[in-house]
Parts: structure tokens; sequence; C-alpha cells
């Protein structure tokens, strides 16, 4: 990806043979979404003409806000390198605009601007940098995904066990030719469940490689005849996908976590202290916008070492939080708790409103907890004081409500349609008759 003109575009779409252009944005619920064109409509599309019915989406537009503009960010023109090279297919990430002109309060991409226009404005640049987890399952004869796997290989394993590495290796491959830096990929703990970390980068950027790299993903697994999901828990018996993501902020080229005169030795700054006490502080009503499905909770609640604990550590992975042995400019926080499941945008601009919080608060973490919390008795982490992260849906948007830093950076149309479209999703799953409900109680009562 460049800075690209619109002259730059229209060499690059004949240059590409391109024919269809995709015009993608995100909902408020991390789907993405898109209005497919043609060539002959590229000059309409990059004169920001194109229109979509904003009302019919759930999370959305009201009705009054129906006809909503998108406007194609250039820098994020792409070649689909899945799709044909004849009469190719392209795209543009778009931001979204209401009917009078203006940037739409419900566009996620544009609630995480203006975070990092707030940033900005005290000389500060978010750089993110997200291990992404995902599954790769098999596809039944009717073409619908499936839970099962002939993967048999675990953390790290290779060669013939790790039967979905092929596919890994292709998706690395593209994600290369889309002009990610793609730095590491390999088998995760659980059968059938793999990671591609790919370069930090500006937290706008990060977002939309994420929405990117799912897409990427799920496609090249498609081609190749299995299925890849996102989804937190698609297994009870072992473990989940998360999202960690590794957080700095940079001013005029240096990293400002960085701090090698720290009394405690553990190399970070003042800064680096007070942006992680902002992300503690603020946990709980995070974890409604990082782990935003009835599903996420089954990851974080499992047993299966997801993060649950409300505090820090240099030496352990039990907390939320870890700070990576990496110092000088790759100093960083390590955020443990977040899934893939999460919208990017919303992740990112609560996490950097609720690091920077703590900076201009000058709030202080508590001590770090270095023993392993996995092995200890929940009673002995009640006595350390501990608290724990929210352990539902409904738990977890009942923190969001009650915290209006976190609350505020999505604003009030956002909120109300985001809180919304999650008690929507919490009352059907509490009408829902599981199979577990079947087994146990069917012949029982």
């Amino acid at each position: 990806m460049g800075h690209y003109s619109k002259e730059d575009i229209y060499k690059l779409m004949d240059e590409n043979d391109v024919t269809f252009i995709r015009l993608q944005f995100t909902d408020i619920t991390g789907m993405m979404k898109n209005v497919a064109i043609t060539k002959n409509q590229l000059k309409k599309a990059l004169n920001n003409q194109c229109v979509f019915d904003g009302s019919s989406l759930d999370g959305f537009a009201r009705d009054a806000e129906s006809d909503m503009c998108l406007h194609p960010d250039r820098d994020t023109f792409t070649m689909l390198p899945w799709r044909p090279t004849h009469d190719g297919v392209a795209r543009f990430i778009c931001d979204v605009y209401s009917p009078d002109g203006e940037p739409y309060d419900g566009d996620p991409r544009r609630i995480l601007k203006k975070e990092m226009k707030k940033a900005e404005e005290l000389g500060i640049e978010f750089n993110v940098g997200p291990e992404c987890e995902f599954f790769l399952f098999e596809m039944d004869d009717y073409g619908r995904p499936t839970t099962q796997t002939r993967d048999t290989a675990g953390y790290f394993d290779l060669g013939s066990i790790d039967i979905g590495g092929d596919i890994r290796r292709e998706i690395c491959l593209t994600l290369e030719s889309m002009g990610f830096e793609v730095e590491a990929s390999h088998h995760e703990a659980a059968v059938g469940q793999h990671e591609i970390d790919f370069k930090y980068d500006t937290a706008l950027k990060t977002a939309d490689n994420i929405m990117t790299f799912k897409m990427a993903v799920k496609s090249m697994a498609k081609a190749s005849g299995g299925y890849a999901t996102f989804m937190p828990k698609p297994r009870s018996d072992v473990s989940g996908s998360g999202m960690h993501l590794h957080m700095s902020l940079m001013r005029d080229g240096k990293n400002l976590f960085d701090g090698p005169d720290d009394p405690s030795g553990n190399g970070l700054s003042e800064t680096a202290y007070r942006f992680m006490a902002g992300l503690l502080a603020h946990a709980r009503a995070l974890t409604a916008v990082c782990n935003p499905t009835v599903n996420s909770y089954k990851r974080l609640a499992s047993g299966y070492e997801a993060p649950v604990h409300i505090t820090w550590s240099c030496r352990n992975r039990s907390p939320l939080v870890r700070i990576p042995s990496s110092r000088g400019k790759g100093a960083r926080i390590e955020f443990r708790s977040p899934d893939p499941s999460a919208n990017p945008y919303l992740m990112l601009a609560c996490c950097l409103a609720a690091g920077l919080d703590g900076v201009e608060k000058k709030m202080t973490p508590p001590p770090a907890t270095d023993c392993d919390l996995f092995d200890l008795p929940e009673e002995k982490i009640n006595e350390m004081g501990i608290e724990t992260l929210p352990l539902s849906l409904i738990d977890a948007m009942e923190a969001l409500k009650s915290d209006p830093v976190i609350a505020n950076v999505l604003g009030g149309h956002a909120l109300h349609n985001f809180l919304l479209e999650k008690e929507r999703e919490w009352a059907r799953y509490t009408r829902a008759v599981t199979d577990w409900e079947i087994e146990n109680y069917l012949q029982k009562y």
C-alpha cells in the first residue's frame, strides 16, 4: 500500500486489468461490508459519490440517515490476489459519511481516527502489532463449515502432522503480495489452530490490516477446500483463539515506553507505567469491546490459559498485561485479553483512550504479579486483592455503561447501537436451548 493520487489509481487499474472494485467498510459489530462497482464507476467512487442504504444494516444508520456515502481511502487500494488475474478485482477501504457531508458518527473507522487525532495533538503516535489466531476446519458434503479437523499438531509442530501448514504458507504469500510484512507464522496449541503475525503499524493501518487479514485468511482457506474461523472458542475441549495486542507510543521517532533508567529494572518509562495503569483501570469496560460476543467468555472462563486477572507482569503470561523482553525501540506492552471477534477500530480506539487516560491522570499500576496465576486457587488470588474481568457479555456491557471514559469513545449514537446489538445477542443466547441442555436434561426430567 502506498500514497496514491487519483491518477495513480487509474494507472494501477489499467496495469492490473481491474474490472471490478469492492468498496469496503466495517459495521459496528466488526463485520466487513462492501458495495461492488465496475471500472466505469471508478470516477464516481473517487469523487465520493457512491451511496448505500445504511438503514438496512443492523447497528448502523437510522431510517432518517439511510443514504450514506462511501469515501474511498485511496491509500488502501490493493488487488485481491485470490480473484482472477483477468478482469481482476481490487478494493478500497472506505470512510462513511452522512448525507450532509459530515463524517458519520456510527462509522467505527471514524471513531478510531477521532481518538488518534487526540493523541496527535499531544505529539503522540500509537503503534500496535497484533497476534492473530484462527482455526482451520473441514467442510461437510454440503459445503458447510464443521468443527472437525484431521490436524493432530500442537504448539510449533511442523511436518506431516501440521496439515494446515500448506494453507498457512499460501496465506502468508498472499498477504505479502498485498503489502503485508509477515513476521512469523506457526501452529498454535490446539488442533487446527494457527497464528500469523504481521509487523506493527499505526493504529489505523493496523485496524485496516486486521480486517484485510481476516478476509484473506477466509478466502484462501475456502480456495483450499477448508474453512477458517475467528470465533474465539469453537470447541470446548481446546484452547480458544486470542488476538494479543502489542502497544507502544512514539514521539518524534522515540519510543516513549523505553525507560533505561527504570529504578525497578524493568526497562520501562514513567509513560509506559501510566499507560499500563490506564489499561488496567479501564479493563472491565474494555472487555465489552475487546471480547464482544457471548462466545468470547467461553474462552476467558475456560481454564485454558486465557488471561482473566487484572494485573501485570514482566515474567509470566498469566496476567492481563505482559511486558515482553524487548527494550529500547522495541519496548512495548502486551494486552492479552482481546480476541479476534472484536471490531479492531473500536478496540484500538478504546485501548488508546484508556492508556492516555492513565497518562493524563498520572495513574500508578498495582504491584506486578510474577507468580503463575493459572496455578493459584481463586481464594489465594482474592486474598491478593486481584480483580477479574467480567465473566459474561452482559456483565461486560454493564461495566462499559458505568465507565464514562470508554463509553465516551464510542459516543452516544455508536454506543447506543453497540449496546442494542449486544443486548439482542444476549437475549437470543439466553433463550437458546443448547445441545448440552438436551444431553443433560431431556431424559433426566
